[in-house]
């Protein structure tokens, strides 16, 4: 299993972690078109980070980090989206590996946060988080659609 950047032909895979996903929270709503879109619009950006855990045959998870202004930090801050792993290889380290990456690539650009919005019933997502070190927030997510 290696951690890598993302590429274009990865996007397909990624629509496909992106519907597991989407099936866990909610919020949001499966469509793999605009799940396409929004990961060809990831990759474009130059200051995004994509990274995707493979195994010789296919990917297995993904993560994005996007950067931000704080002006409560006065510095770039990183908004990381779309952690998952799918289920088959769940508990055997590798979001570890790729959270773990994530936040070197943070390190490495200099950011001096990074912030996450997790399920809140998901309890074994907000445990998972807390082991890096984030902390639970009272600033709640609100989302407006245009």
């Amino acid at each position: 299993m290696t951690i890598r950047q993302a590429n274009y032909n990865d996007i397909s895979a990624m629509a496909q972690l992106l519907s597991e996903l989407f099936t866990i929270e909610d919020d949001f709503v499966i469509d793999t078109n605009k799940q396409i879109c929004g990961l060809q619009l990831l990759l474009q950006h130059s200051d995004t980070i994509v990274l995707v855990a493979e195994t010789s045959e296919h990917l297995i998870g993904m993560v994005s980090m996007q950067p931000l202004i704080s002006t409560a930090m006065g510095e770039w801050v990183g908004l990381i989206e779309d952690m998952i792993v799918t289920s088959d290889f769940r508990r055997m380290g590798i979001g570890k590996l790729l959270l773990g990456a994530m936040i070197e690539e943070s390190k490495r650009l200099g950011y001096g946060r990074l912030a996450l919005g997790a399920d809140i019933r998901n309890e074994s997502a907000i445990a998972f988080y807390r082991t890096f070190g984030f902390e639970t927030s009272n600033m709640g997510l609100m989302y407006f659609t245009s």
